[in-house]
């Protein structure tokens, strides 16, 4: 059986744990504490080592979905999740700009660890406070259109729109193994 490996990442409460329970087909594993710190603001329990979910695709083929934790005092754990990773999904929130240096700096971090398709997945977009993708694209680091990853909007509680953003890092995927 060919298994892929994909991550998703990003800051804390941008919605890795939410988009991973959405599409799984089997019972989440999670290590969600309750937040003692500043996270505690934003939610109840974050995740502090990993969450872990699976999509199968008929008989011999399986997408695993591992969640980094969000905050920079985990972040060993992301060292080791994406050594094994064929692809990775940065989730920001639209709507908290000041948390895009930091998604930078995540996604900077991986891509020096391993040079593997990536996509940026927007979540809460449907704020009113949401910048527009162009602004977070510039935010990010990514001022020319043509350098840049796949955008793509995400409901982390929609199946669909979690489906869908797998699908297009599939097609990334596949189009960056054909290069």
């Amino acid at each position: 059986m060919e298994i892929m490996r994909l991550v998703v990442t990003g800051p804390v409460g941008a919605g890795k744990s939410t988009f991973i329970r959405t599409v799984s087909e089997i019972e989440v594993v999670d290590t969600d504490r309750q937040a003692t710190d500043e996270t505690a603001a934003l939610k109840h329990k974050t995740t502090v080592a990993f969450d872990f979910g699976r999509l199968q695709f008929g008989s011999d083929m399986a997408l695993h979905l591992y969640g980094t934790p969000g905050q920079s005092r985990f972040d060993f754990m992301w060292e080791i999740l994406i050594r094994q990773a064929h692809a990775y999904t940065l989730l920001v929130a639209a709507h908290r700009p000041s948390e895009f240096h930091y998604a930078r700096r995540i996604a900077n971090f991986m891509n020096q660890q391993r040079k593997i398709p990536m996509i940026i997945g927007l979540t809460h977009m449907d704020c009113p406070s949401a910048w527009t993708l162009d602004n977070i694209a510039i935010a990010l680091g990514y001022s020319s259109p043509q350098k840049r990853p796949p955008f793509v909007m995400v409901n982390a509680a929609e199946q669909a729109s979690v489906a869908q953003a797998i699908m297009v890092l599939i097609q990334h995927s596949m189009q960056a193994s054909l290069v």
